[in-house]
């Protein structure tokens, strides 16, 4: 009887992984292939028309892009430490001074502007190419260009709308729980995703010769 009560106390103990955090990986196997596929249009229009390649990415603003894609990055940080907290089960700020003593809810308010100012920032880099001459049909680069960016930016949109959802969650619930911060975690997931996707755009994009 010992024994069998042990085998069943082992049971109960052994941990499944999350069937939503499974869910979100598997999902963002298949965002991946997507995203393969864009950039495939530029490696063979980088390959099949590279005078036009030149000519257009002399009108991309480099700097500008630097900057904006370290506000990206700098989000995923904000992200992370917003895990950290949600992982201690702290929605919210504690007595600490600073941004030590910041809860989830804060480091998520935080994500969610720096990602703003990101897509911001991609909406006046558009402007400015168009005024430069650059629409989205003028020919194949300038359609690769904002087909892939463009995309881009609305699976960013995407993570901040998750981001309002988990804090609106935060504040509905009474006790914020494990489930509350899987949510979190899963939120993570995908915005981490984003921005590595961003990171090897802007590196195809901006400084592929």
């Amino acid at each position: 009887m010992t024994t069998s009560a042990t085998y069943a106390q082992a049971a109960r103990t052994i941990k499944r992984p999350n069937p939503v955090a499974v869910g979100t990986i598997v999902w963002l196997g298949s965002e991946v292939m997507f995203f393969a596929g864009l950039f495939a249009i530029y490696f063979t229009l980088r390959s099949t028309s590279p005078e036009l390649w030149a000519e257009r990415t002399e009108l991309l603003n480099v700097p500008f892009a630097a900057i904006n894609t370290a506000i990206l990055v700098l989000s995923s940080f904000t992200c992370q430490m917003g895990v950290f907290a949600a992982e201690r089960l702290q929605p919210y700020t504690t007595k600490k001074r600073g941004m030590l003593g910041w809860g989830m809810v804060e480091w998520f308010f935080l994500t969610f502007a720096l990602g703003a100012i990101f897509v911001s920032g991609q909406v006046w880099e558009y402007a400015q190419l168009v005024a430069e001459g650059m629409p989205i049909s003028a020919d194949s680069y300038a359609s690769a260009f904002y087909l892939t960016t463009g995309f881009h930016a609305l699976h960013v949109t995407g993570g901040l709308v998750a981001f309002l959802l988990v804090i609106g969650r935060a504040y509905a619930v009474k006790n914020f729980t494990h489930k509350e911060a899987t949510s979190s975690i899963v939120v993570s997931y995908y915005w981490h995703f984003v921005d590595v996707v961003w990171i090897v755009l802007f590196l195809v994009i901006y400084f592929l010769k």
